[in-house]
Parts: C-alpha cells; structure tokens; sequence
C-alpha cells in the first residue's frame, strides 16, 4: 500500500511496527539513527516518514529540515515518549505531517498514516491538475511554433535554451521537450538556479563528499547524479556564480562531475535544458556570464512569447484557469463577464500566465455563482487598465512618448519586484535618473 521509511532505535517498538504496518499491507525499510535515514533518503524514494524524535545521533528534526531543503512531499510522522508540547509545535512547524506519543495506539497511528497518505495523494492530483497544458495550448502562429520546435529537438540530445519573461511558462516548454524525447521515462529534475546560495549551488548540482565543508556530515549526490539517463533543467541559469559556471562547463565538455571534497570523476548522462528571462549576451559582455559556456547550453534556441504577444489564445487560457480553479476551489464559475473579458484583453500582464492563473483564482474564490463580475478582480489591474493611453486620441509626439516612457518603467519596475537598481540597469539609465523620472510620472 505504502513505501514507509521507519527511523528507530528501539527494536522491540521496531518489531512490533513491523508486524503491524506489513500485516496492512505497507513496506517498511527500517534504519536505527539519523546518518542511516538520510542515506537511504539519497538513494531511495518512499511514501512516509515515521521518526522517533530522539535518536542515537541527534534529533529527526536534522530528517525534517533535510526534507524541507529538498523539498521533498513525502508526508512525515514524529513520535516520542516525551509529551512535550514545545516538541509537537517545533515538528509540526518544521515540516511534520503529524505527531504522536508513546506509547503508541496502533488504530491511532493507523489513521494518521492513512490521513498523511491521503494528503499526498491530493498534494500529487494538484500537482497534475498544475502541470495541465498551462502554456502550449493555443492556436496562435507562436504556439504553434513552440510546438513544432519541440517536436523537432525533443529526440535529439541538443542543449536548448528557453528564453522568455517571467511567466510566461519557459519550465512548461522544457517538460514538453523531455516528454517529446528518448528520456521522457527517465527523471526530469528541475532547479531554480536563482534560488540557489552561492555556497551551495555546486553542492546541490554536483554532491559532495563527507566533511567537504562545514555541515557536510555526509556523502550527497547532487542534482547531476539524481537526473543521470534524463533531464537537467537549469532555470534562470544566469544567477549561478562565476565558479559554478566553470565547473558546470566542465561537465558539459567531459560529460563528468566531481562532488566538493572528492578526486573521483563520475561519469553521467544528463540532457540540459536551461531557460533565462536576462538577456545573456549583455551578462557576457559585463563579464557576468561565461561565452563558451552560453554556446554550450545554446545548441538550439526557442523563445517563449508573452501573454501579450498571443493574441486570443489568452481565451483559452481564461477557461482552462478558470476550470482549474472551479476544481481546487469547489466553486462552480461557468462565464465571465463583458468587464472583466475586456480588462483582460487590454492589460498587458507583466507577469504572464503565472499572474493570470493568480488572478482567476482570486477572481473564482471571490465569485459566489456562475458569473464572474469585475469586482472580483483587483483593484490594481483595473486602474492599470483605466491608465493606459488613449490611442489615435491626438498627435503630441511629446505626450506619446512620455506615456510610453511611463509603461516602460512600470513594467520593468513590476518585473523586477520593484528592485529599482536592477530595473536602472535593465533601462539602460543610472538610479538617479530613474527615481526622477518615477517622481515626474508620479510612480510609486
């Protein structure tokens, strides 16, 4: 029924779980301390963590923050002959589906397995429902294209890079070009490089070796390893140090990694796919970005269009988000409103298919019927519409261009998060002439 991971050292509570858990048809793999755990974590997937909390080595709090690093969806279980409030709060907080004392109730422990298997098996049919066609459906010339590129470069072992705004669903292409390749039944590991520390970006991609560094209490695969006969996908690339870069170019070229800490080279089989929303030719020109290493990665390149830039597709996209959110949200939304359709098609989406989705779920959570009405959407996106320039109103070049200025700049500040020294640089003006120019157009 279940995959179960159980971390003990008492071997008569161990025994008699055992017995327990395999006579209702679940599979235990039993290890009796935290080092044993977390390497059959590496090596192994399961279905649930059950964890005694004190153990010979530490706590399984070190299991819970491991899992939360990873972000691993496996619901965990904590027990203890300590009832200690504090302990309960401390477990719950750090990841722990739930918690229960000892002695333990087996029909109680039974029931909360079976609640904790139950909310992953929701978590994972949300996960599908997320991963529905979000990005390639459509009828635009530009859908089409993403589609007949993927088709073309899916068999092939070629390095692509997915170039596109925030969004706009570079991570939906990439999974379309694995599911179109040889690999399409081995891993598709993706990474968000902009996440990534820079102390532990070459850890995470290529393991290291016990005592590599502070913290490293153990042997780690990295990321390479984990995705070996699949798929790498690198998001936002851009991000990854200088020092990452080059040992990234390396296993590109040699089709090897080294893991911090070690001499041995272990050879892999990894396809990547890399997605940027920076322009990398400017990086390389700063100095920011390696050129031999965005040649590498650059075998076949495929640009993801805005939202802006589909046309009607953005209808198809209104009813299969809507449909999707009347399921996670038990509403019942069948149309929306003239209002609400005409905002729709003129606001220009700084954040794409990522703020629509937000948006229609605000919208169909606050829509008690069928009809979604334009009070429903936020009051920011209407008022961004009722800004825009009047079109063919007049011939003052000078106020054309001041109001196209001030779209520029609210996009760019929008897109970076209101991080005004990046949105300078992207402008191509200095932060003093940005927050002048903010004042002038009353930008806040």
């Amino acid at each position: 029924m279940a995959k179960i991971l159980l971390i003990e050292d008492d071997t008569t509570f161990v025994e008699l779980l055992r017995f327990f858990l395999t006579k209702h048809g679940h599979e235990l793999l039993i290890k009796n301390d935290i080092k044993s755990g977390l390497s059959a974590l590496n090596e192994d997937t399961f279905d649930l963590l059950l964890l005694d909390y004190r153990l010979p080595d530490g706590t399984s709090m070190e299991i819970l923050n491991y899992k939360s690093e990873r972000a691993l969806t496996l619901p965990a279980i904590m027990m203890t002959t300590f009832n200690d409030v504090r302990i309960a709060v401390k477990a719950v907080r750090s990841g722990a589906f739930d918690y229960i004392t000892k002695p333990v109730n087996p029909d109680e422990l039974l029931m909360i397995i079976n609640e904790a298997l139950l909310e992953k098996k929701n978590i994972e049919n949300l996960s599908s429902l997320q991963t529905l066609p979000d990005f390639i459906e459509g009828d635009s010339e530009e859908a089409q294209k993403i589609q007949e590129y993927s088709s073309l470069v899916g068999p092939t072992d070629m390095s692509v890079l997915i170039q596109g705004e925030s969004g706009t669903g570079k991570e939906y292409a990439a999974r379309l070009i694995h599911q179109k390749s040889n690999r399409a039944k081995n891993p598709f590991i993706a990474i968000d490089c902009g996440a990534l520390s820079k102390d532990l970006a070459a850890s995470e991609l290529f393991g290291h070796v016990k005592g590599a560094f502070t913290g490293a209490i153990q042997d780690k695969k990295g990321q390479f390893e984990h995705a070996s006969g699949g798929t790498l996908f690198l998001d936002e690339i851009g991000n990854l140090s200088y020092e990452v870069q080059v040992k990234l170019l390396r296993a590109l070229q040699e089709r090897t990694i080294q893991p911090l800490g070690s001499l041995k080279n272990i050879p892999v089989d990894v396809r990547i796919i890399s997605a940027t929303n920076e322009d990398l030719l400017n990086s390389i020109e700063k100095g920011d970005f390696r050129e031999d290493l965005y040649h590498r990665i650059n075998e076949f390149k495929i640009q993801v269009p805005a939202l802006r830039d589909r046309g009607n597709d953005i209808d198809l996209f209104i009813e299969h988000f809507v449909k999707q959110s009347n399921t996670e949200l038990n509403r019942n939304v069948k149309t929306v409103s003239t209002e609400v359709k005409e905002i729709f098609h003129r606001y220009e989406w700084p954040g794409n298919l990522r703020e629509l989705k937000n948006v229609i779920k605000r919208m169909v959570l606050l829509s008690p019927g069928e009809k979604a009405e334009l009070a429903t959407l936020p009051e920011e996106m209407i008022a961004a519409v009722n800004d825009q320039p009047q079109k063919n109103t007049g011939s003052d070049i000078k106020a054309a261009n001041e109001a196209t200025e001030k779209k520029l700049i609210q996009q760019t500040l929008v897109k970076v998060k209101y991080n005004k020294s990046l949105a300078a640089r992207l402008l191509n003006i200095d932060r003093k002439t940005l927050y002048l120019k903010m004042e002038k157009y009353g930008i806040e």
